[in-house]
Protein backbone atom coordinates (compact mmCIF):
# COMPACT_ATOMS: atom_id res chain seq x y z
CA UNK A 1 0.00 0.00 0.00
CA UNK A 2 1.19 3.76 -0.51
CA UNK A 3 2.51 6.10 1.99
CA UNK A 4 2.94 8.90 -0.36
CA UNK A 5 2.80 12.20 1.43
CA UNK A 6 1.00 15.51 -0.08
CA UNK A 7 2.88 16.64 -2.66
CA UNK A 8 2.43 20.08 -1.71
CA UNK A 9 4.35 19.14 1.54
CA UNK A 10 8.25 20.62 0.56
CA UNK A 11 10.55 18.10 0.31
CA UNK A 12 13.71 18.19 2.95
CA UNK A 13 15.98 21.11 2.08
CA UNK A 14 19.74 19.93 0.17
CA UNK A 15 21.43 22.56 2.25
CA UNK A 16 20.79 26.52 3.67
CA UNK A 17 22.23 29.89 2.32
CA UNK A 18 24.82 31.46 4.09
CA UNK A 19 25.17 35.31 3.28
CA UNK A 20 28.98 35.80 3.13
CA UNK A 21 30.59 36.14 7.08
CA UNK A 22 26.86 34.98 8.36
CA UNK A 23 26.93 32.07 10.96
CA UNK A 24 23.17 31.69 10.91
CA UNK A 25 21.48 31.26 7.66
CA UNK A 26 18.63 33.62 6.21
CA UNK A 27 18.71 35.26 9.11
CA UNK A 28 18.84 39.16 9.10
CA UNK A 29 21.53 41.04 9.67
CA UNK A 30 21.80 41.48 13.35
CA UNK A 31 20.98 37.75 13.61
CA UNK A 32 23.43 36.58 11.30
CA UNK A 33 26.59 37.32 13.79
CA UNK A 34 25.08 34.15 16.18
CA UNK A 35 24.86 36.50 19.16
CA UNK A 36 22.55 34.47 21.79
CA UNK A 37 20.49 37.45 21.97
CA UNK A 38 19.42 40.64 19.54
CA UNK A 39 19.47 43.44 21.56
CA UNK A 40 19.31 45.88 18.47
CA UNK A 41 16.31 46.98 16.83
CA UNK A 42 15.34 45.28 13.81
CA UNK A 43 12.79 46.05 10.60
CA UNK A 44 10.91 43.19 9.23
CA UNK A 45 7.75 43.07 6.81
CA UNK A 46 5.53 40.36 8.17
CA UNK A 47 4.81 37.73 10.91
CA UNK A 48 5.04 34.02 9.77
CA UNK A 49 2.90 32.30 12.31
CA UNK A 50 3.86 28.58 11.70
CA UNK A 51 1.62 25.82 13.41
CA UNK A 52 1.39 21.73 12.93
CA UNK A 53 -1.30 21.89 10.78
CA UNK A 54 -4.40 19.49 10.79
CA UNK A 55 -7.11 17.94 8.60
CA UNK A 56 -10.13 19.55 7.85
CA UNK A 57 -12.56 16.39 6.84
CA UNK A 58 -12.26 12.46 6.58
CA UNK A 59 -10.76 12.52 3.39
CA UNK A 60 -7.68 14.59 4.56
CA UNK A 61 -6.94 12.07 8.02
CA UNK A 62 -4.22 9.74 6.25
CA UNK A 63 -2.69 11.90 3.78
CA UNK A 64 -2.05 14.53 6.83
CA UNK A 65 -1.11 11.37 9.13
CA UNK A 66 1.52 10.35 6.23
CA UNK A 67 2.67 14.14 5.86
CA UNK A 68 3.32 13.99 9.87
CA UNK A 69 5.26 10.26 9.82
CA UNK A 70 7.35 10.76 6.62
CA UNK A 71 10.16 9.37 6.21
CA UNK A 72 9.37 6.73 8.75
CA UNK A 73 7.50 3.70 6.68
CA UNK A 74 4.23 3.85 8.65
CA UNK A 75 1.87 1.67 6.90
CA UNK A 76 -1.72 3.52 6.56
CA UNK A 77 -3.12 0.22 9.16
CA UNK A 78 -0.85 1.62 11.86
CA UNK A 79 -1.89 5.69 10.82
CA UNK A 80 -5.85 4.26 11.09
CA UNK A 81 -4.85 3.52 15.24
CA UNK A 82 -4.17 7.41 15.36
CA UNK A 83 -6.70 8.30 12.49
CA UNK A 84 -9.78 7.44 15.29
CA UNK A 85 -9.01 10.11 17.02
CA UNK A 86 -9.88 12.68 14.12
CA UNK A 87 -12.43 10.57 12.63
CA UNK A 88 -14.16 10.67 15.92
CA UNK A 89 -14.43 14.58 15.91
CA UNK A 90 -15.87 14.07 11.63
CA UNK A 91 -12.05 13.45 10.64
CA UNK A 92 -11.90 17.78 11.21
CA UNK A 93 -8.75 19.31 13.34
CA UNK A 94 -9.40 21.63 15.44
CA UNK A 95 -5.99 23.42 15.18
CA UNK A 96 -7.04 24.70 11.92
CA UNK A 97 -10.00 27.41 13.03
CA UNK A 98 -7.42 28.02 16.35
CA UNK A 99 -4.79 29.16 14.24
CA UNK A 100 -7.26 31.54 12.29
CA UNK A 101 -8.71 32.77 15.16
CA UNK A 102 -5.46 33.56 16.71
CA UNK A 103 -3.83 35.33 13.26
CA UNK A 104 -6.87 37.69 13.46
CA UNK A 105 -6.08 38.30 17.10
CA UNK A 106 -2.87 39.01 17.15
CA UNK A 107 -3.18 41.23 14.07
CA UNK A 108 -6.07 42.91 16.04
CA UNK A 109 -3.71 43.61 18.77
CA UNK A 110 -0.48 44.29 16.50
CA UNK A 111 -2.76 47.32 15.52
CA UNK A 112 -3.94 48.53 18.53
CA UNK A 113 -0.46 48.52 20.05
CA UNK A 114 0.46 50.41 16.78
CA UNK A 115 3.11 47.50 15.34
CA UNK A 116 2.41 47.56 11.60
CA UNK A 117 2.84 43.93 10.21
CA UNK A 118 0.84 41.90 8.83
CA UNK A 119 0.32 38.42 9.70
CA UNK A 120 1.17 35.15 7.50
CA UNK A 121 0.05 31.69 8.40
CA UNK A 122 1.32 28.19 7.52
CA UNK A 123 1.67 24.97 8.36
CA UNK A 124 4.23 22.58 8.73
CA UNK A 125 2.00 18.66 7.50
CA UNK A 126 -1.23 20.48 6.15
CA UNK A 127 -2.53 23.07 4.19
CA UNK A 128 -1.26 26.47 4.27
CA UNK A 129 1.92 24.97 4.12
CA UNK A 130 4.76 26.90 4.94
CA UNK A 131 5.98 27.27 1.56
CA UNK A 132 2.41 28.82 0.33
CA UNK A 133 3.33 31.31 3.56
CA UNK A 134 6.41 32.10 1.94
CA UNK A 135 5.66 32.98 -1.35
CA UNK A 136 1.92 34.91 -0.19
CA UNK A 137 4.81 37.28 2.10
CA UNK A 138 6.93 37.16 -1.54
CA UNK A 139 4.48 38.40 -3.66
CA UNK A 140 3.40 41.23 -0.64
CA UNK A 141 7.05 42.28 -1.20
CA UNK A 142 7.51 41.00 2.34
CA UNK A 143 11.50 39.76 2.77
CA UNK A 144 12.33 40.04 6.13
CA UNK A 145 9.86 37.30 8.46
CA UNK A 146 9.52 37.07 11.85
CA UNK A 147 8.61 33.83 12.40
CA UNK A 148 6.21 32.32 16.06
CA UNK A 149 5.91 29.02 16.38
CA UNK A 150 2.69 27.63 17.94
CA UNK A 151 4.61 25.88 20.66
CA UNK A 152 6.23 27.09 23.31
CA UNK A 153 9.44 24.82 24.78
CA UNK A 154 12.65 23.59 23.60
CA UNK A 155 12.55 20.30 22.09
CA UNK A 156 13.08 18.56 18.45
CA UNK A 157 9.44 18.71 17.77
CA UNK A 158 8.63 22.09 19.42
CA UNK A 159 11.50 24.08 18.11
CA UNK A 160 14.06 22.49 15.75
CA UNK A 161 11.60 21.18 13.43
CA UNK A 162 9.91 24.27 12.78
CA UNK A 163 13.46 25.44 12.29
CA UNK A 164 14.16 22.46 9.73
CA UNK A 165 10.98 22.94 8.06
CA UNK A 166 11.11 26.74 7.54
CA UNK A 167 14.12 25.54 5.95
CA UNK A 168 12.37 23.14 3.62
CA UNK A 169 9.90 25.20 2.57
CA UNK A 170 12.53 28.30 1.81
CA UNK A 171 14.06 25.85 -0.51
CA UNK A 172 11.31 25.05 -2.36
CA UNK A 173 9.67 28.05 -2.83
CA UNK A 174 13.28 29.36 -4.00
CA UNK A 175 13.33 32.00 -1.91
CA UNK A 176 16.77 30.48 -0.18
CA UNK A 177 18.58 33.88 -1.05
CA UNK A 178 15.69 36.35 -1.11
CA UNK A 179 14.02 36.01 2.32
CA UNK A 180 15.24 36.23 5.26
CA UNK A 181 13.57 34.12 8.73
CA UNK A 182 14.32 35.48 12.55
CA UNK A 183 12.18 33.34 15.43
CA UNK A 184 10.77 34.25 18.28
CA UNK A 185 12.51 33.12 21.43
CA UNK A 186 10.88 29.90 23.29
CA UNK A 187 8.14 31.60 25.47
CA UNK A 188 6.91 29.11 27.80
CA UNK A 189 7.99 31.55 30.90
CA UNK A 190 6.44 34.61 29.30
CA UNK A 191 4.42 35.88 31.75
CA UNK A 192 1.67 36.31 28.93
CA UNK A 193 1.47 32.95 28.26
CA UNK A 194 1.39 31.46 32.02
CA UNK A 195 -1.28 33.47 32.87
CA UNK A 196 -4.05 31.88 31.49
CA UNK A 197 -2.84 28.69 33.24
CA UNK A 198 -2.75 30.48 36.45
CA UNK A 199 -6.08 32.48 36.19
CA UNK A 200 -7.63 28.68 34.59
CA UNK A 201 -5.91 26.76 37.88
CA UNK A 202 -7.20 29.33 40.09
CA UNK A 203 -10.74 28.83 38.80
CA UNK A 204 -11.01 25.31 38.87
CA UNK A 205 -9.62 25.27 42.19
CA UNK A 206 -12.45 27.24 43.97
CA UNK A 207 -14.84 24.83 41.71
CA UNK A 208 -13.47 22.40 43.54
CA UNK A 209 -14.01 24.23 46.52
CA UNK A 210 -17.43 25.48 46.26
CA UNK A 211 -17.79 21.33 45.17
CA UNK A 212 -16.79 20.79 49.12
CA UNK A 213 -13.36 19.30 48.48
CA UNK A 214 -10.74 20.31 50.90
CA UNK A 215 -7.28 20.53 49.67
CA UNK A 216 -5.82 17.57 50.94
CA UNK A 217 -8.12 15.93 48.76
CA UNK A 218 -6.91 17.81 45.19
CA UNK A 219 -4.49 16.66 43.36
CA UNK A 220 -3.18 18.88 40.31
CA UNK A 221 -1.89 17.62 37.17
CA UNK A 222 -0.09 19.31 34.66
CA UNK A 223 0.20 17.66 31.22
CA UNK A 224 2.09 17.86 28.55
CA UNK A 225 3.19 15.65 25.76
CA UNK A 226 5.60 12.83 26.07
CA UNK A 227 8.98 12.48 24.22
CA UNK A 228 11.67 10.00 23.91
CA UNK A 229 13.89 10.09 26.59
CA UNK A 230 17.40 10.37 24.29
CA UNK A 231 15.57 13.47 22.40
CA UNK A 232 14.29 14.95 25.93
CA UNK A 233 18.13 14.91 27.20
CA UNK A 234 19.14 16.54 23.84
CA UNK A 235 16.83 19.73 24.37
CA UNK A 236 18.17 23.30 24.85
CA UNK A 237 21.21 24.43 24.85
CA UNK A 238 23.49 21.27 24.54
CA UNK A 239 26.63 23.75 26.36
CA UNK A 240 24.72 23.63 29.36
CA UNK A 241 24.45 21.00 31.68
CA UNK A 242 20.72 20.55 32.21
CA UNK A 243 20.32 19.27 35.79
CA UNK A 244 18.08 16.05 36.15
CA UNK A 245 14.23 16.25 36.35
CA UNK A 246 12.66 15.30 39.23
CA UNK A 247 12.62 11.43 38.46
CA UNK A 248 16.15 10.99 36.96
CA UNK A 249 15.11 11.06 33.25
CA UNK A 250 16.86 13.46 31.25
CA UNK A 251 19.23 15.99 32.09
CA UNK A 252 17.90 18.32 29.08
CA UNK A 253 15.80 21.64 28.73
CA UNK A 254 12.44 20.34 28.12
CA UNK A 255 11.27 18.73 31.39
CA UNK A 256 13.40 21.18 33.63
CA UNK A 257 11.32 23.97 31.57
CA UNK A 258 8.23 22.11 32.12
CA UNK A 259 8.65 21.76 35.81
CA UNK A 260 9.62 24.76 36.54
CA UNK A 261 6.52 26.35 34.93
CA UNK A 262 4.33 24.03 36.43
CA UNK A 263 6.07 24.96 39.82
CA UNK A 264 5.26 28.47 39.59
CA UNK A 265 1.88 27.95 38.31
CA UNK A 266 0.78 26.25 41.56
CA UNK A 267 2.61 28.69 43.83
CA UNK A 268 0.09 30.88 42.06
CA UNK A 269 -2.97 29.55 42.22
CA UNK A 270 -2.97 26.84 44.06
CA UNK A 271 -0.84 26.92 46.95
CA UNK A 272 -0.75 23.92 49.64
CA UNK A 273 -2.18 21.43 47.33
CA UNK A 274 -0.39 18.47 45.83
CA UNK A 275 0.65 18.63 41.82
CA UNK A 276 3.04 16.89 39.74
CA UNK A 277 4.37 17.26 36.15
CA UNK A 278 2.83 14.21 33.90
CA UNK A 279 3.17 13.01 30.31
CA UNK A 280 0.79 12.20 27.29
CA UNK A 281 0.16 10.99 23.76
CA UNK A 282 3.78 8.77 23.58
CA UNK A 283 3.42 6.84 20.25
CA UNK A 284 6.31 4.70 18.83
CA UNK A 285 7.79 0.90 20.11
CA UNK A 286 7.42 -0.01 23.74
CA UNK A 287 11.02 -1.12 23.64
CA UNK A 288 11.66 2.91 23.19
CA UNK A 289 11.77 4.86 26.46
CA UNK A 290 9.56 8.38 26.75
CA UNK A 291 9.29 11.04 29.72
CA UNK A 292 6.78 9.20 32.27
CA UNK A 293 4.70 9.35 34.45
CA UNK A 294 1.57 8.65 31.66
CA UNK A 295 -1.30 11.11 33.05
CA UNK A 296 -3.59 7.87 32.96
CA UNK A 297 -1.14 5.53 34.92
CA UNK A 298 -0.50 8.84 37.13
CA UNK A 299 -4.78 8.97 37.85
CA UNK A 300 -4.42 5.10 38.55
CA UNK A 301 -1.81 5.52 41.29
CA UNK A 302 -3.57 8.41 43.39
CA UNK A 303 -3.74 7.58 47.33
CA UNK A 304 -5.87 9.51 49.05
CA UNK A 305 -7.56 12.38 46.38
CA UNK A 306 -11.25 13.00 46.07
CA UNK A 307 -10.58 15.24 42.51
CA UNK A 308 -8.23 15.78 39.81
CA UNK A 309 -7.49 19.27 37.99
CA UNK A 310 -5.89 19.00 34.68
CA UNK A 311 -3.73 21.61 33.52
CA UNK A 312 -2.90 21.11 29.86
CA UNK A 313 0.83 23.26 30.30
CA UNK A 314 2.41 22.01 27.57
CA UNK A 315 -0.28 23.37 25.03
CA UNK A 316 -1.27 26.59 23.42
CA UNK A 317 -5.25 25.52 21.92
CA UNK A 318 -7.53 23.04 22.33
CA UNK A 319 -6.22 20.78 20.05
CA UNK A 320 -6.72 17.56 19.20
CA UNK A 321 -3.97 15.83 21.73
CA UNK A 322 -5.93 17.96 24.39
CA UNK A 323 -9.84 16.50 23.34
CA UNK A 324 -8.91 13.51 22.78
CA UNK A 325 -6.40 12.62 25.31
CA UNK A 326 -7.11 14.89 28.01
CA UNK A 327 -11.45 15.17 27.43
CA UNK A 328 -11.58 11.75 26.04
CA UNK A 329 -9.12 9.22 28.11
CA UNK A 330 -7.71 10.62 30.73
CA UNK A 331 -11.09 12.44 31.91
CA UNK A 332 -12.60 9.04 31.72
CA UNK A 333 -9.31 7.33 33.78
CA UNK A 334 -10.20 9.91 36.49
CA UNK A 335 -14.24 8.91 36.35
CA UNK A 336 -13.22 5.56 36.26
CA UNK A 337 -12.10 5.90 39.51
CA UNK A 338 -15.09 7.85 40.90
CA UNK A 339 -12.72 11.33 40.96
CA UNK A 340 -14.21 14.62 40.38
CA UNK A 341 -12.11 15.96 37.31
CA UNK A 342 -11.94 19.42 35.30
CA UNK A 343 -9.50 20.43 32.80
CA UNK A 344 -8.49 24.12 32.72
CA UNK A 345 -8.47 25.95 29.40
CA UNK A 346 -5.14 26.57 27.07
CA UNK A 347 -3.82 29.73 26.69
CA UNK A 348 -6.29 30.20 22.94
CA UNK A 349 -7.01 33.85 22.45
CA UNK A 350 -6.85 34.56 26.08
CA UNK A 351 -6.01 38.55 25.99
CA UNK A 352 -2.71 38.28 28.26
CA UNK A 353 -1.25 35.12 25.71
CA UNK A 354 -1.73 37.30 22.58
CA UNK A 355 -0.31 40.54 23.82
CA UNK A 356 2.47 38.26 24.97
CA UNK A 357 3.10 37.45 21.64
CA UNK A 358 2.73 40.81 20.34
CA UNK A 359 5.66 41.54 23.20
CA UNK A 360 7.70 38.81 21.72
CA UNK A 361 7.28 40.77 18.63
CA UNK A 362 8.45 43.59 19.80
CA UNK A 363 11.81 42.05 21.98
CA UNK A 364 13.22 41.66 18.20
CA UNK A 365 11.46 45.01 16.46
CA UNK A 366 12.90 47.29 19.35
CA UNK A 367 16.14 45.15 20.21
CA UNK A 368 14.18 45.28 23.66
CA UNK A 369 17.16 44.39 26.05
CA UNK A 370 17.43 40.94 27.89
CA UNK A 371 16.73 42.84 31.45
CA UNK A 372 14.01 44.14 30.24
CA UNK A 373 12.10 40.99 28.73
CA UNK A 374 9.71 38.61 30.81
CA UNK A 375 10.75 35.35 32.22
CA UNK A 376 8.81 34.09 35.25
CA UNK A 377 10.85 31.21 35.99
CA UNK A 378 14.86 30.57 36.97
CA UNK A 379 16.03 29.91 33.81
CA UNK A 380 15.58 33.49 32.61
CA UNK A 381 15.07 35.06 28.74
CA UNK A 382 15.64 31.75 26.33
CA UNK A 383 18.27 32.50 23.39
CA UNK A 384 16.91 34.67 20.29
CA UNK A 385 19.03 32.51 18.12
CA UNK A 386 19.12 28.99 18.76
CA UNK A 387 22.20 27.51 19.58
CA UNK A 388 24.64 24.96 17.86
CA UNK A 389 23.56 21.51 18.24
CA UNK A 390 20.15 22.57 20.49
CA UNK A 391 17.37 19.84 19.81
CA UNK A 392 19.11 17.00 18.28
CA UNK A 393 16.52 14.52 16.88
CA UNK A 394 18.53 11.14 18.04
CA UNK A 395 16.94 9.50 15.42
CA UNK A 396 17.42 11.17 12.24
CA UNK A 397 20.22 13.43 13.47
CA UNK A 398 20.54 16.70 12.05
CA UNK A 399 18.89 18.41 8.70
CA UNK A 400 19.54 21.67 7.67
CA UNK A 401 17.73 24.26 9.64
CA UNK A 402 17.42 27.79 10.03
CA UNK A 403 17.23 30.27 12.75
CA UNK A 404 20.10 28.96 14.63
CA UNK A 405 23.61 28.43 14.53
CA UNK A 406 24.75 25.42 12.49
CA UNK A 407 24.42 22.29 12.88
Amino acid sequence: MTVTTDPKKPAEAAGVFLEAGAVVPSATAHAQSGKAHVEVPTRYDAILLSSFGGPEGQDDVIPFLRNVTRGRGIPDERLEEVAVHYRHFGGRSPINDQNRELKAALEARLAERGVDLPVVWGNRNWHPYLNDAMLEADAAGHAKLLAIATSAYSSYSSCRQYREDWADALEDAGLQQRMQIDKVRAFYNHEGFVTPFVEGLRAAVAEAHDAGFADSEIEVLFATHSIPIDDAARSGDPSVEWPADARGQTGGAYALQHHQVSEHVAAEAAPGIAWQLVYQSRSGPASQPWLEPDINDAIDELAGRKAVIIVPIGFISDHMEVMWDLDEEATETAENRGLWVRRTPTPGVHPAFVDGLVDLVLERVEGRPVAERSAVTELGVEPDVCRAGCCENTRRGFRPAIAGLQP
